[in-house]
């Protein structure tokens, strides 16, 4: 068959005339495929799925109630565009009560829809080619996928459990860091746990200021905290000259697929960021806006219940998983669990990669986690686990450490 003229003319960054051609397996594709394949084998066996990472919660029924009268009235049917003032202003009021960030809701605030998009669209803002975006890794690609497609090039900063799954800014090299538009942070971190400090976010400032940069605060798990109260880069000193804030109403909401998120900080940034999005969307529906007013506006009925469940599960988590072997410790931050992976069963198959170990639980055990090989070998388990009730959640816990304690796992 002859190859369609179709085929030469795909963008490299997608990978020109190679495109369709080469498959290219990702991680969480292979993991859906070895789900299957293992559910297929054992039909009568539960999989136990601790590698998603979306909130197992519904949105709670005030907000839905909001979002079912606001959906038919006919004044929110037309365009958002790049968002409604009573949105606006009910991040201005949360970021204040929650956080002790004061903003402006004109100037420093504009919603996404959801804050992949608001990541994706930031590079738009800042990056020529030749340009670098500071990616933290392991981490969520999307800044730096987006910084490749504009010319751009990434450099990594690895998280390691050593230093408190912060970056060391001061290992940058002077010339990476000339060239460096964005520094991309995340915290509390996907997918380690990590939360940052305010001496960290200091420092980060610090780093900014000197580079001539923008830090992007990618914040969508900052109301998941359990060392302490959250904690927002723009609480900080001169945070407003350097520093953009994505928040969401995913995480801390149980509002994952309603996409809605914003970014707020430096007036300039958000103009920017504005700008760009105007010509990517015409805003998220008004009537999702206005129930995720109501959600922040009921912050305290909300997310401390959610806080309270992911805590009490990775509690149980960390407890099963230290019975196995693993050398588990609650994290400061997100429904993630972070451990080293096993090198082997005694006895049995020796694993070169966390992808190896992921692979072989999801086959032998039916146990779904996540593998990271970034940055040394890790697993993640989720917390986000289906279950209803406290006493549904004791039985999956007790079911994965059952599962796990008939492996008999080498570190």
């Amino acid at each position: 068959m002859e190859e369609s003229m179709i085929q030469g003319l795909f963008a490299d960054r997608i990978g020109g005339d190679r495109f369709g051609k080469e498959e290219k397996v990702y991680k969480f594709e292979k993991i859906k495929r070895a789900r299957d394949a293992a559910t297929a084998a054992h039909p009568n066996v539960e999989l136990i799925d601790m590698g998603v990472g979306e909130p197992d919660g519904a949105a709670f029924p005030e907000v839905v109630q909001r979002l079912a009268e606001e959906a038919g009235k006919w004044e929110n049917r037309t365009y958002a565009d790049n968002g409604i003032m009573e949105f606006r202003e009910a991040v201005a009021a949360y970021m204040a009560s929650q956080y002790g960030v004061d903003l402006d809701p004109v100037a420093e605030i504009c919603h996404a829809v959801g804050s992949k998009n608001g990541l994706s669209m930031l590079p738009a803002a800042f990056v020529n080619p030749g340009d670098i975006s500071l990616i933290t890794t392991p981490g969520y690609p999307v800044l730096g996928t987006h910084t490749r497609y504009y010319g751009g090039e990434t450099y990594a900063l690895p998280l390691r459990e050593e230093n408190g799954f912060l970056p060391d800014l001061d290992r940058v090299p002077v010339e990476v860091a000339r060239k460096a538009k964005l520094l991309y942070l995340n915290y509390p971190n996907n997918p380690t746990g990590g939360t940052a400090t305010e001496e960290f976010y200091d420092r980060a400032i610090e780093f900014a200021l000197k580079n001539e940069l923008v830090v992007v605060s990618d914040a969508a798990y900052a109301p998941l905290t359990y060392d302490g109260p959250p904690l927002s880069i723009l609480s900080r000193p001169q945070a407003k000259e350097a520093c953009v804030e994505l928040q969401s109403m995913s995480k801390g909401f149980n509002m994952t697929g309603w996409r809605l998120s914003w970014v707020c900080g430096a007036p300039l940034v958000v103009q920017a960021f504005a700008s760009v999005k105007d010509n990517f969307d015409s805003g998220q529906f008004r009537a999702i806006q206005l129930a995720a007013s109501e959600a922040l506006a009921r912050y305290d009925d909300i997310t401390p219940k959610i806080v309270e469940k992911y805590s009490r599960r990775l509690d149980m988590l960390v407890g099963a998983l230290r019975e196995v072997g693993f050398d588990a410790r609650k994290p400061g931050g997100t429904f993630y669990l972070y451990v080293k992976a096993p090198v082997g069963i005694r006895g049995g198959p020796r694993f070169e990669t966390a992808e190896d170990v992921s692979q072989y639980l999801i086959r032998e055990k039916l146990v779904s986690t996540v593998p990271w090989d970034d940055v040394g070998a890790y697993l993640r388990f989720s917390a986000t686990f289906v279950a209803n009730g406290r006493e549904e959640e004791k039985r999956v816990v007790n079911e994965v450490q059952g599962r796990l304690s008939q492996l008999d796992l080498q570190f």
